[in-house]
């Protein structure tokens, strides 16, 4: 019988991506495995995977942890026991040997499902403080893959490991490149669809800094505001570059020699795989995920984390200049946040889930 592997979750490209890298993985170290993905047609995979050439199934799924409005509540209490019952008929049907929850609506009803039918699983957490639905889950699974060591507190599996963060081939190889003169280059991004509060603080802080000789910025800024950042900064159009996606973020990892970011676990391996400098603005949250991702890299000396309260548009554009007045101090940052790069992380958790699925 054909090997099969499902993958579980999505929503969001921190899950999606990742999914994809250890799915890319997988077929390089076998290539007769089947690879499938389940998502929910709310999340970013039903864009995302059919174009990566994976088949992807869709079911119902929700937020585990009830935040939102009544309304969203209910739906979730609705779409929940449909999503478990299309979850059974679905690992009736694919009989894969393991599957995998990488997080997101679908994650918890099919990885739970597939155990309670005695199919192999596994989940990976990204986060320094799992979220409440791979918490409840790691009772069941039979192996949890970890980015931060401080996670598996919070987890009840009898095998975990810290394997990394699985990133794309060519961040694996990446380096941040020097260039010549008196140039200082400063990339902002937010994700797929940016971040408008931090966009708007730093756009303010360019606008009103005295400072700005031989400073070149890229702003990504999402669809959403794109227009309307093209004409906030329309007067600073020959040193900042507004795009509305960067579609080759290694090139512009190479160029940077900063980055102002959100603190996903995603965002800052790559940084750490390129040896970038940053300062992390955490997007707030309930459980705190993102600035406990910071936090880990602050403690190393790795990174300068801004809480959103905390923002303004001078205490950004000190931090900046402070980093930019200070080169010997964006080296020491680079040395450090390498520290927490694990490279082949989609490797090795491929080839942990080849094992379980022969066993």
């Amino acid at each position: 019988m054909k090997k099969r592997v499902v993958i579980a979750g999505g929503g969001t490209g921190g899950h999606i991506y990742p999914g994809l890298a250890i799915a890319r993985a997988l077929q390089k170290l076998d290539p007769q495995v089947e690879v499938h993905f389940v998502g929910t047609a709310q999340g970013l995979e039903s864009k995302i995977i059919p174009k990566e050439g994976f088949p992807l199934h869709l079911i119902y799924g929700g937020k585990l942890n009830f935040s939102g409005q009544n309304l969203e509540k209910i739906k979730t209490l609705i779409r929940l026991p449909l999503g478990f019952l299309q979850s059974a008929f679905l690992i009736l049907k694919l009989r894969p040997q393991v599957v995998l929850g990488v997080g997101g609506f679908a994650s918890g009803p099919f990885v739970l499902m597939a155990s309670l039918l005695r199919v192999p699983t596994a989940i990976w957490e990204p986060n320094a403080i799992p979220g409440m639905a791979n918490r409840w889950l790691s009772r069941f699974v039979k192996k949890c893959f970890l980015v931060f060591k401080e996670a598996q507190g919070h987890l009840k599996s009898r095998h975990i490991e810290v394997l990394g963060m699985p990133v794309r081939a060519e961040m694996e190889t990446g380096v941040s490149k020097p260039h010549g003169g008196n140039e200082f280059h400063l990339l902002h991004y937010g994700g797929s669809q940016g971040s408008r509060v931090i966009g708007r603080t730093l756009c303010e802080a360019l606008q009103s800094s005295e400072d700005v000789e031989g400073l070149k910025v890229v702003h990504q800024t999402g669809s959403l505001d794109h227009i309307d950042f093209l004409e906030r900064y329309k007067n600073l159009r020959d040193w900042v570059d507004v795009k509305e996606f960067i579609y080759d973020m290694p090139n512009y990892y190479a160029w940077a020699d900063l980055v102002v970011c959100r603190g996903g676990a995603s965002t800052l391996t790559e940084l750490a795989a390129f040896g970038l400098p940053a300062i992390v603005i955490p997007l707030p949250a309930a459980d705190g995920h993102q600035e406990k991702n910071a936090e880990m890299l602050v403690k190393l000396g790795a990174a300068k984390m801004i809480l959103q309260k905390d923002l303004t548009p001078q205490r950004l554009m000190e931090e900046v200049n402070h980093l930019r007045k200070y080169p010997e101090l964006r080296e020491e940052m680079k040395k450090k946040i390498r520290q927490f790069y694990l490279p082949q992380a989609s490797q090795k958790i491929a080839q942990r889930l080849l094992e379980t699925a022969a066993e």
